[in-house]
C-alpha cells in the first residue's frame, strides 16, 4: 500500500517550526492548498514539496483529507518571497504564507458543508462583484512635466529601460512624485505587464484611486485594492484579478505586497519612510524591505518615493546601491510654505495655542483660506486628575494613563489606547471623593472643542482614529474638505501626508515637543519626517502659506533644519550621529520580547537566553544588552521585558539567532512565558 504513496510536506499556520508530512495517492505540486487534520483540528496548509519519505515514522503520517484544485498552484516566486521572508524574520513558513492569502482561502469551513458552493473561489466567481463594476472614468491627458520632472524622469526612464535596479526619487512634498509614478506604469502596462503600488496608510487609497482611475486607461476590472478594511468577499474578489492577470495595477497597504502576480514589472513604494510598513504583530515585516528584495528577485525596477527619506534607504543612495534622482521644486509655481518657529516659553497660551497662531487663524478665516491645526494626539485630553489629592487616571490592566474622551450625546470615558479598555468617567474623585476633577493637557477633541467656541461660525472638521471609525467616514471627510465645506481641518497624523490641500494656506502644529526627547533613537527622525510632511500640505495651489510650529525648543537642530526645508542637513548630522553611536544603519538589531503574567518570569527568562547565548561559538561580532521591562511594562495584564541583540553586520546577527531561537522552547525558564523575535525593530 505504501508504495503508492506520495509524501507531501505541507506549511501549517501553526508557532511550531518546519513542515509537516502527510501523504497522498497522487502527486500534488508545491503551491497547492490542502485540508488536513492536524491534532484535534482541520486546518488548510499549503504544500511545500513532494518527498520519496517523511521525516517522521511513516506509521505517524495522516493522509491529507482533500486537495483545494479551485485555484491552480501559486507561483514560484511567491514561494520564494514567502521562504525569503520566512528565514530572514526567523518565522516558521505556515505563519508567513498563509496569512498573506485571503481570509477564505484558509478556512476549513468555507469548503465543507451544504453551502459550500465548490468553494469560496467558485461562490466569488458567481456573485454579481466578481468583475469591478467600477463606472469607467474619463482618461485625461497628463499634464505637462516640469522642467524639474522631465530630468527627474531620465533616470527613472533609464532603470524602467534597464529592467532591475531601485531608485530613490526623493523630492520636496508638492513636487509631483505622483506623475512621474504615473508615466512609468503607463509605461510597464503598454508592455503587458502589472504595476503594484504601495501607500502606506488605507486613507490614502481613495484620492489616489481616483488619480490612477482618471489618469490610466486600465479597462474594467484593470485596477484592484487590497486593504485591511475590505470585507472578506471585497479582498478575495480583488486578489483574484490580480493573480489571474486580470488586474494591471494593484493599490495597497503592506499587505498588497505578498500578493501573487504572475507579470510584475513595476514596483512603486509611496511615503517609503513611513513606519507603517513595517507589520507591529504577527510576521513583523517591513513591506518596504521585502519589496526591494522582490524586484531584486525577479529583475524588475523598485521605486521608493517620499520628501523625506527614511535614514536606511538614504544611505544606500549615499553609497550608490540606491539611484539618487531629486525632485528640489513644487510641480505648481507655488513655492514652499514660510516655516516661524514660536517660541512657547515666554507666551499666554490659551488653550494650547499662542497669540500668533491665534492671529494667523483669524486672518485665514478672513480671507476665506483653510487652515489646519495639527496634534498628533486623539481623545479629549491625555488624562484627568484630582487637584486635591494628586490621583490621575489609570488603566486597571496597563502601566498607562487612560485618555478622556468625550462625544456628543453620549457619557464621557476613560480609554486606554493600549488594550482598549474603556469606562464611564468617575463621578468623584476614586481616592478623596473630590468632585472636581480636571483634564490634563489636550487632544484634538479639546482642541475642536475650543476652536468651536472661538470661531462659531467656522466650519470645523476633526479627522482622527475616532472620527473615521465607520466604513468610508475617513473618505467622506476628506472629501468635505476638498470640496471647500470646512474651514479648519483639526487632525492627527492621518491627514500630514499625501493629501493634496487647495486652498490650504496654514499649518499651526501644536504640541511638538512631545516626540523631541522620546527614549526611541529613532523619534528625532519620526519628528522631522512629520513636521516635514504636515508642512507640505500648506501651500500646493496658492501663495503666501505659512507653517507655524509651537516650540519650548525652537534651537534644536531638527526644527533649525525644518525652517530651511532642509532635508539633506538633517539627514547628514542624523547619519554621522548614528554613525559615532553605532546605530542603524550602521548596525543590525534583533529584539527579543517575553511576556508573561509576572514580569520577574519574563526578566528571568532572557536572563537565561542571555547566558544561553554568550555560551554559543556564534555570539562572536555580536553585542547582547541586559533584559529591560518595556516602558509600557503592562498591557492587558500581561507584563513584558525585552533583550536587544546588535551586530554591525547582518551575516553574524543571524547566524546567532539561527543557532539560538529553535533551543528557547525547551528552556524550563520559557513554560510561563510567550517570547517573540523582531527584525529590525522599528521601536526599542
Amino acid at each position: 500500500m505504501t508504495e503508492d504513496r506520495v509524501y507531501l510536506a505541507v506549511a501549517l499556520d501553526v508557532p511550531l517550526p518546519g513542515l509537516f508530512d502527510y501523504w497522498h495517492d497522487a502527486p500534488v505540486m508545491p503551491g497547492v492548498r490542502v485540508r488536513v487534520v492536524f491534532g484535534r483540528r482541520v486546518m488548510v496548509g499549503l504544500v511545500w514539496a513532494m518527498r520519496t519519505s517523511p521525516v517522521v515514522a511513516i506509521d505517524r503520517v495522516r493522509a491529507i483529507e482533500a486537495v483545494l484544485d479551485d485555484l491552480p498552484p501559486l507561483a514560484q516566486d511567491w514561494l520564494r518571497l514567502v521562504d525569503f521572508a520566512a528565514r530572514y524574520y526567523h518565522r516558521p513558513l505556515g505563519e508567513v504564507a498563509l496569512p498573506a492569502l485571503p481570509p477564505s482561502l484558509r478556512k476549513p469551513a468555507a469548503y465543507t458543508g451544504a453551502r459550500a458552493a465548490g468553494g469560496p473561489v467558485c461562490r466569488a466567481d458567481r456573485r454579481p462583484g466578481a468583475v469591478d463594476r467600477t463606472p469607467l472614468s474619463a482618461v485625461t491627458p497628463p499634464p505637462p512635466l516640469t522642467l524639474g520632472q522631465q530630468h527627474a524622469l531620465l533616470p527613472l526612464q533609464a532603470l524602467l529601460d534597464r529592467g532591475r535596479g531601485v531608485a530613490l526619487l526623493h523630492g520636496v512634498t508638492g513636487s509631483g512624485k505622483t506623475e512621474l509614478y504615473l508615466h512609468l506604469a503607463r509605461q510597464v502596462l503598454a508592455q503587458g505587464r502589472q504595476v503594484l503600488l504601495l501607500v502606506p496608510e488605507i486613507n490614502l487609497t481613495p484620492q489616489l484611486e481616483q488619480v490612477v482611475r482618471t489618469r490610466l486607461d486600465l479597462g474594467p476590472g484593470g485596477l484592484a485594492m487590497l486593504h485591511s478594511r475590505l470585507a472578506d468577499g471585497e479582498r478575495l474578489r480583488a486578489w483574484l484579478r490580480v493573480v489571474r492577470g486580470q488586474a494591471g495595477l494593484l493599490l495597497g497597504t503592506r499587505l498588497a505586497l505578498m500578493t501573487p502576480m504572475p507579470r510584475l514589472g513595476l514596483i512603486v513604494v509611496d511615503e517609503e519612510h513611513d513606519p507603517s510598513y513595517k507589520q507591529q504583530d504577527g510576521l513583523r515585516y517591513s513591506a518596504r524591505d521585502l519589496a526591494v528584495w522582490r524586484g531584486h528577485d525577479l529583475g524588475i525596477p523598485v521605486v521608493l518615493g517620499s520628501a523625506t527619506p527614511s535614514l536606511e534607504s538614504w544611505r544606500q543612495a549615499q553609497r550608490g546601491e540606491y539611484q539618487l534622482v531629486s525632485l528640489p521644486q513644487r510641480a505648481q509655481a507655488q513655492s514652499l510654505p514660510t516655516i516661524r518657529l514660536v517660541d512657547t516659553r515666554r507666551a499666554q497660551l490659551e488653550q494650547g495655542f499662542t497669540p500668533q497662531l491665534l492671529q494667523a487663524l483669524d486672518q485665514r478665516l478672513e480671507c476665506g483660506d483653510q487652515s489646519l491645526v495639527f496634534l498628533n494626539r486623539r481623545g479629549y485630553a491625555p488624562v484627568l486628575r484630582c487637584a486635591s489629592c494628586g490621583w490621575v487616571s489609570q488603566c486597571r490592566q496597563c502601566t498607562a494613563h487612560t485618555v478622556l474622551h468625550r462625544a456628543a450625546g453620549r457619557r464621557a470615558v476613560l480609554q486606554c489606547h493600549h488594550c482598549g479598555d474603556a469606562r464611564p468617567v468617575p463621578r468623584a474623585c476614586p481616592d478623596c471623593g473630590d468632585q472636581d476633577l480636571q483634564p490634563m493637557g489636550r487632544g484634538t477633541q479639546r482642541v475642536e472643542e475650543f476652536l468651536g467656541e472661538r470661531y462659531p461660525q467656522a466650519r470645523i472638521v476633526r479627522i482622527d482614529a475616532d472620527a473615521t471609525r465607520r466604513k468610508g467616514s475617513a473618505q467622506a471627510l476628506f472629501a468635505q474638505v476638498h470640496d471647500g465645506q470646512a474651514d479648519i481641518l483639526v487632525g492627527t497624523q492621518m491627514v500630514s501626508k499625501g493629501h493634496d490641500f487647495a486652498r490650504l494656506g496654514l499649518v499651526g502644529v501644536l504640541n511638538a515637543d512631545a516626540m523631541l526627547f522620546a527614549q526611541d533613537f529613532r523619534a528625532p527622525e519620526r519628528l522631522f519626517a512629520q513636521l516635514m510632511q504636515v508642512a507640505g500640505r500648506a501651500g500646493r495651489r496658492m501663495d503666501g502659506a505659512e507653517v507655524l510650529v509651537q516650540t519650548d525648543y525652537p534651537e534644536q537642530s531638527v526644527y533649525q533644519a525644518l525652517l530651511r526645508h532642509d532635508y539633506q542637513r538633517f539627514a547628514q548630522a542624523a547619519l554621522e550621529e548614528r554613525q559615532l553611536l553605532s546605530l542603524p544603519p550602521f548596525s543590525h538589531q534583533a529584539l527579543l520580547t517575553a511576556q508573561a503574567t509576572h514580569l520577574a518570569d519574563a526578566l528571568g527568562f532572557l536572563q537565561v537566553v542571555l547566558d544561553l547565548a554568550r555560551t554559543l561559538p556564534t555570539s562572536a561580532g555580536v553585542r547582547l544588552y541586559d533584559a529591560v521591562p518595556l516602558r509600557v511594562v503592562r498591557v492587558a495584564r500581561v507584563e513584558r521585558a525585552q533583550l536587544l541583540i546588535e551586530s554591525d553586520h547582518r551575516r553574524p546577527l543571524h547566524a546567532l539567532l539561527q543557532a539560538l531561537l529553535p533551543q528557547l522552547d525547551g528552556l524550563p525558564a520559557s513554560r510561563p512565558v510567550r517570547w517573540g523575535v523582531e527584525i529590525d525593530p522599528q521601536e526599542i
